[in-house]
């Protein structure tokens, strides 16, 4: 093969031609900015385990609808995926075979903080967690991937040293005369 022209060069930069194969969809990409995923490996978590979700229900389906058996595991399924917060009605076993992985992005604490009004965009939303403002719990979180059930979405809250709580605190006149002594 003969060597490349530097035009030829600086086009094919950015082209591998030993992973083509592998190269990322539009609908992934499209996945990763809505959600801000920073790490792909994530989404691919995300994947695998909604591959792992349709062949269990795949298999369920299989089997007779009178099987106890049946019942009880698509029961126990239906039943963790909606507590999870990946599906919405607790209705039947077809939900559980077209669960999208975007189903499991939703879930992130960065887009449930959105869908709470604690931040306008997910990207705001990821710093405010990466700089410890956030805490789920008694716990603060720094990790943006991590998964929020419906019972914790309950108890997604400000640090209490947090500057942003004060100053939602002090806009709705609730700060207590004692914080304000500290500052």
């Amino acid at each position: 093969m003969r060597t490349l022209k530097y035009h030829e060069q600086k086009l094919l930069k950015k082209v591998d031609f030993l992973q083509w194969k592998h190269d990322h969809t539009l609908k992934e990409n499209q996945i990763l900015r809505r959600y801000h995923i920073t790490n792909r490996d994530d989404y691919i978590k995300y994947n695998r385990i909604c591959g792992l979700i349709h062949k269990l229900a795949h298999k369920l389906e299989a089997l007779d609808s009178k099987d106890p058996y049946r019942i009880k595991m698509t029961g126990k399924l239906i039943d963790h995926l909606f507590k999870m917060g990946v599906i919405a009605t607790k209705k039947t076993l077809l939900q559980c075979a077209q669960l999208p992985a975007s189903a499991f992005c939703r879930r992130r604490l960065p887009v449930v903080m959105v869908r709470l009004k604690m931040a306008e965009t997910t990207k705001e939303a990821v710093a405010l967690i990466e700089q410890g403002h956030v805490r789920v719990g008694p716990e603060v979180m720094r990790d943006p991937a991590f998964l929020v059930t419906r019972t914790m979405e309950d108890f997604v809250t400000w640090v209490d040293n947090s500057k942003i709580r004060k100053n939602i605190l002090k806009f709705h006149d609730k700060l207590d005369d004692y914080e304000l002594l500290g500052n």
